[in-house]
């Protein structure tokens, strides 16, 4: 809970004051009796509010015991959006209750980037505890006497960062092809976006057999779910999403050790962020178009799963010579994004997807691999990322990538080796946009347990705040 308050009207458990490094000043209105006291303590204590040191003070104003936090956020001259975020979140997740930021730069008065790390802080997946974090969650008010702009859409944008969150935390046996068409239902009829789902005979008769062939093993049958959201009926501009919807994968024939399968509830990840981002924009209202597609299915093992060696027809025609189950994400994708392109009449795609290994081997848990056949929109992109802290990289789409493709049997084989295995997965699925203006956001390494130090361990909902920038600055 989070908001900013221009009159005090509340005792609160814990009083924080964010200062710049040699720029402490105490508050006018503490008694001169316990400005000695805290004067006398910050000389003993050496405070001078370095980057993350703290002082807690607790002293009798009157009739009420004040705690006070004292929080250094280092040079004024280094000072950036991201050191505020780590400080911040490091120090919040150690509260409980009632706090009060407050400071006399409005440097350290940012209620976007507060609002987005309360967010953070306070989400909690305790959906299967008996004992609930419910006294864990933390009210938190800014004390900023200056005018803001509406901070509702910062808190709509955590709220649907939430969203995205909770359905790649939740586990496989509560979140399939089928709950997850209901659930983006249910969301699109609560945040104002249509909703369609196609099931399999439809998928089949859209010839979407790459789709088809990596979920016919489960028992729980795939979905197409498609959301629009059209807020700009003068525009003929539509933006296409695409997200990976794997609510499962065992890796199919080709099967995953156990230890890299337990975490393969978070392979829809891509799925959910794209259903965080159509909330977010819905909800604000945004004079965009925008059209979203998820292939969602289950990579399962059964009598008739896909094999490698199979030959089999996309939805654009292609041929496509299948040499490993474990890489199925990229066939779901590619008949996704063929459908958005053809059938929705997108002007542009971005997909995101937890594809490859090979990208968290080149960049780690900390940025997001990018891929982009347009360099205006991937800079737009990355300035949108960057607003949010979500770090991206830029990743070549080098035409020589495209000959490890090359299949002697099919007009395409859909893995390229080891080597380069993110690019060549990107360039796999380039083949498939029908040379529209194309982003690929390989999330593999940033959706789950990431590296970026204010978010907390478990699913990081990546690519929400991004993409909903993104789409509103273009």
């Amino acid at each position: 809970m989070f908001k900013v308050i221009s009159k005090i009207e509340q005792a609160y458990d814990l009083n924080v004051v964010m200062y710049f490094e040699n720029q402490i000043k105490i508050c006018e209105h503490i008694s001169d009796v316990n400005k000695k006291l805290i004067e006398k303590l910050i000389a003993k204590k050496e405070f001078t509010a370095k980057k993350g040191e703290v002082l807690k003070v607790e002293f009798l104003e009157g009739e009420y015991l004040i705690s006070m936090l004292f929080l250094g956020m280092g040079k004024e001259e280094d000072f950036n959006d991201n050191i505020y975020r780590e400080v911040i979140f490091e120090n919040l997740s150690k509260e409980k209750g009632s706090v009060l930021l407050s400071s006399d730069s409005a440097k350290l008065s940012n209620y976007k980037i507060l609002a987005e790390i309360v967010g953070n802080v306070n989400y909690n997946f305790d959906d299967f505890k008996i004992k609930k974090e419910v006294e864990k969650i933390l009210e938190v008010h800014l004390f900023f006497t200056e005018q803001v702009e509406d901070f509702n859409e910062s808190i709509i944008l955590a709220n649907s960062t939430d969203i995205a969150r909770k359905l790649v935390d939740l586990p496989a046996n509560i979140i399939n092809p089928e709950s997850l068409s209901k659930r983006s239902i249910e969301l699109g009829k609560e945040y104002g976006f249509e909703v369609e789902v196609i099931d399999e005979k439809g998928a089949e008769e859209l010839g979407m057999n790459l789709l088809l062939a990596v979920g016919r093993a489960s028992i729980t049958k795939s979905k197409l779910i498609i959301m629009r959201y059209m807020g700009n009926s003068s525009s003929e501009e539509i933006i296409g999403l695409v997200g990976k919807g794997l609510t499962y994968d065992t890796g199919g024939l080709c099967i995953k050790s156990p230890d890299s399968m337990f975490d393969m509830k978070t392979d829809m990840a891509g799925a959910a962020s794209v259903i965080g981002a159509m909330c977010a924009i819905s909800k604000n209202k945004l004079k965009k178009n925008v059209i979203a597609v998820i292939p969602a299915c289950e990579n399962a093992i059964d009598g008739n799963a896909y094999r490698p060696g199979d030959i089999i027809k996309s939805m654009n025609g292609k041929s496509v010579e299948i040499i490993n189950t474990d890489a199925e994400g990229r066939l779901v994708l590619a008949d996704a994004i063929t459908y958005i392109v053809r059938n929705e009449k997108v002007t542009e795609i971005i997909d995101l997807a937890t594809l490859t290994g090979a990208i968290m081997v080149a960049l780690g848990t900390i940025a997001t691999g990018v891929f982009s056949t347009c360099d205006e929109r991937y800079n737009c992109l990355e300035k949108a990322s960057s607003e949010h802290g979500e770090k991206v990289w830029r990743m070549p789409l080098f035409d020589e990538y495209e000959e490890l493709l090359k299949s002697t049997v099919a007009d395409v084989k859909h893995t390229g080796g080891r080597m380069g295995g993110s690019i060549t997965a990107a360039k796999f699925l380039q083949g498939f946009t029908e040379g529209l203006p194309w982003i690929h956001m390989d999330i593999a390494g940033t959706s789950y347990d990431s590296g970026v130090k204010w978010n907390k361990k478990g699913a990081t909902g990546v690519g929400v705040k991004s993409l909903y920038t993104y789409i509103k600055n273009r």
